[in-house]
């Protein structure tokens, strides 16, 4: 196994400017997140508080983030703290560092993540360098209870994967690929694809680990030793890993369907619909009523056949392919999920409701699914008539066109849950009002308080294109910002007394403050140097200048 720093090989790593100045290349130099490619959201145990990994071109770190609601329901982010992670190991394995995943095998194209309670805390996997300096070897899992305590925990490969040679050539196929905390047991569970599953047992007064293979024909777990004999036709892969909230019952998707274990250690086939035939590369319970959420992913043909199932409540006695409703509710005959070539990146559960993380295989395209009862609803069609279902830039859950990555939901407060993102190179997005409504949090150059720095992203602007007014106000204020020509004419009033909060990061509200180049009467100033004031009701005035191309270069 080859360790060492990761070359740099990301196309984002390059031309980025806020402005006029490139971002730095260190991402430790950063004020809120490590980095704004973030791969990993997940809860951190307490109200407010939220865990993310990121990566820019050279190294991993996580960021561990506070937040609290505003009067108005809006997020405010009070504090982040960041550390980096080994330059030799990374959660973030190579076929998901390029903005379109290369990988079509479902399980490999999203990072397993949990937060498990004290024991463990934030929860993922690791990898290690190849022989070509790329991160394709499974290391272990991370174990992270706050910034300083990063702990690496290394897992040893049997014996047994050199003596299989698909294993001996893609050791992808046994890296880890889900999580499940049983916290009453004090067992942590763990899916290794081809070698199986691992539990790990702090019950007792020394932790224990054990591997175990599943024997299919006989429905039991057996132990893994160096002498067993792996034959993946009986031995199928372990993909994820679920612990039922209500039973108690272990449920496993593996490449012969979805079964679950009893407390009494009986294995049983959890549905006939998706039965030994069916390849399941991911569960996912939550939500209230129940909902259980399986993905098929197998190749046939050369195709890549992707399915979405659900049991709904406890009234559904097995599986069945997900709805897709049109604007008027009519059910789509069409399996729009396979026919999208969508895989499952993150399920999030919010009451009723699923939020399905999506990207579509071999393609840069991603999004979430809101998912009730009934299925998934079209939320508007297009020009052309086509139905929209993914959620995304267009519904405002980003300020920028990126890929989303992970989402998952927090407490923000004993009474209200948070939805958070992360994106390919936009930082996270929260919400407090179930995706209504988001509040982006990026890394960016430093603002000073109360108006004292104001940055224009980009600064510079081409026709049809937008520019981000950023400033930051020391305290809840009501913002006017004005656009000036280089003769200090004025152009452009962009929000008049809005009001804005008091922010760690920045206080702008990006669905409003910014500047498109033209003027109050909707026509594209010319090509030029324009002045961007910001004033608050508290005689604090902050100016920024931005170029456009102007109109003439439509």
């Amino acid at each position: 196994m080859k360790l060492g720093k990761m070359k740099s090989s990301f196309a984002f790593a390059v031309g980025v400017l806020v402005g006029g100045s490139a971002l730095c290349g260190s991402a430790l130099a950063g004020e809120t997140l490590f980095s704004n490619y973030v791969f990993s959201v997940a809860p951190a145990g307490e109200n407010g508080k939220l865990w993310a990994f990121s990566q820019d071109n050279t190294y991993s770190g996580i960021t561990y983030l506070s937040f609290s609601v505003a009067k108005d329901g809006s997020i405010v982010t009070e504090q982040t703290k960041r550390e980096q992670v080994s330059d030799t190991l990374t959660a973030v394995h190579d076929g998901l560092q390029y903005s379109v995943i290369p990988d079509e095998q479902a399980e490999y194209r999203r990072i397993p993540a949990i937060y498990a309670g004290s024991n463990f805390g934030y929860m993922l996997p690791m990898f290690a360098m190849n022989r070509e300096d790329r991160y394709r070897i499974p290391a272990g899992y991370y174990t992270i209870r706050d910034v300083k305590n990063i702990i690496e925990n290394p897992l040893d490969v049997s014996s047994v994967a050199n003596n299989v040679d698909t294993l001996k050539h893609n050791p992808m196929m046994y890296t880890i690929s889900g999580f499940a905390y049983d916290s009453a047991a004090k067992r942590l569970w763990i899916a290794r694809g081809a070698l199986g599953l691992m539990v790990h047992d702090v019950s007792g007064k020394k932790s224990a680990d054990t591997t175990f293979i599943l024997n299919f024909e006989k429905k039991k777990l057996e132990k893994l030793e160096d002498d067993t004999e792996l034959d993946l036709k009986n031995n199928p892969e372990i993909f994820d890993v679920r612990l039922h909230p209500k039973t108690g019952d272990l449920w496993l998707a593996t490449a012969k369907g979805v079964l679950k274990r009893t407390s009494d250690g009986k294995i049983s086939t959890a549905s006939t619909k998706l039965d030994s035939t069916a390849r399941v590369t991911g569960l996912w319970m939550g939500g209230e009523p129940l909902q259980i959420i399986a993905e098929t992913n197998y190749k046939k043909d050369g195709n890549v056949i992707g399915g979405l199932w659900r049991r709904y409540d406890e009234k559904d006695k097995d599986f069945a392919k997900v709805n897709f409703l049109d604007t008027a509710g009519k059910v789509q005959k069409k399996d729009i999920y396979d026919e999208s070539d969508y895989t499952v990146g993150d399920v999030a559960f919010l009451g009723k409701t699923a939020f399905v993380l999506v990207n579509s295989v071999g393609g840069s395209t991603s999004g979430y699914f809101k998912m009730d009862s009934l299925g998934i609803k079209s939320w508007e069609k297009d020009d052309d008539g086509k139905d929209k279902w993914l959620y995304g830039y267009e519904t405002g859950a980003t300020d920028r066109k990126m890929r989303i990555t992970s989402l998952t939901t927090f407490p923000l407060t004993d009474k209200k849950m948070g939805l958070a993102i992360g994106t390919f190179g936009n930082g996270i997005s929260v919400s407090a009002d179930s995706g209504a409504s988001w509040n982006p949090v990026l890394n960016r150059a430093r603002l000073d308080n109360n108006l004292g720095s104001i940055r224009m992203v980009p600064s510079v602007i081409a026709p049809g294109h937008e520019s981000l007014v950023s400033y930051k106000v020391g305290r809840e204020s009501k913002v006017t910002i004005e656009v000036f020509s280089y003769d200090m004419r004025k152009v452009r009033t962009i929000v008049k007394d809005a009001v804005r909060h008091a922010d760690a990061s920045r206080s702008s509200n990006p669905k409003e403050d910014f500047w498109d180049g033209r003027d109050d009467h909707g026509k594209d100033c010319t090509m030029g140097v324009y002045y961007i004031r910001v004033k608050d009701n508290h005689g604090h005035v902050g100016w920024g200048k931005t170029m456009t191309l102007g109109g003439s270069f439509r």
